[in-house]
């Protein structure tokens, strides 16, 4: 690793525990950039969410090409909303940073446990009138089948299937031996790349 990724290394992990592994186990933000950019992207949101008002944020690089996680003691979904304010003014601040996923609950990638997780946060969000779609995103874990997963989870909800616009979003982030879960609306997905299309700007991403 060269002076320059170190550099980076300590501003990300400047709060973490000795004890803590690469791939934060008490992660609320997914980040998702390019691929060998993970360090820039890092600098760039840690930049963003200091000055939305938490400087003791701390994202790390996982064993995922492109994708960061991290922590934030602000509310994830007012992130997402302060995210949208300043790419309205100053989009040329997103130049490494894609995708912003808020997460609502980690845990091990056990299909039992991600089915209870997910059962139960659907649960206390939604109306049983609400509208939803199942999303399963899987990265480096091969054990896992997706569709066996939805089965599970779709078996346990009553609403209003919609797969073109869904009230609602379950969404799972499996990432190895972890996974990431919300219940989240459509627009609670920040997408830098969206973003800018919908001001109507060219800016490089």
């Amino acid at each position: 690793m060269n002076s320059h990724n170190t550099a980076h290394v300590r501003r990300s992990c400047k709060n973490l525990n000795s004890n803590e592994n690469t791939m934060l186990n008490k992660f609320n933000l997914i980040a998702t950039t390019f691929r060998y950019r993970e360090f820039d992207a890092i600098d760039e949101v840690l930049d963003l969410l200091d000055d939305v008002g938490d400087s003791d944020a701390f994202f790390d690089v996982t064993n995922i090409s492109g994708l960061i996680t991290g922590n934030t003691r602000l509310d994830p979904l007012e992130v997402i909303e302060k995210f949208k304010g300043i790419i309205r003014s100053e989009d040329w601040r997103f130049r490494y940073v894609l995708r912003v996923i808020p997460i609502q609950s980690v845990t091990n990638s056990n299909p039992s446990e991600i089915a209870t997780a997910a059962i139960d946060l659907f649960k206390r969000k939604i109306s049983s009138s609400d509208s939803f779609k199942l999303s399963v995103e899987k990265r480096h874990n091969s054990s896992l089948r997706s569709l066996e997963l939805i089965r599970t989870i779709a078996r346990e909800i009553h609403n209003p299937v919609d797969l073109d616009a869904p009230s609602w979003i379950v969404l799972i982030e499996i990432l190895g031996n972890v996974t990431g879960i919300s219940v989240l609306h459509p627009d609670q997905i920040f997408n830098s790349t969206f973003e800018k299309r919908d001001i109507g700007t060219n800016s490089y991403i």
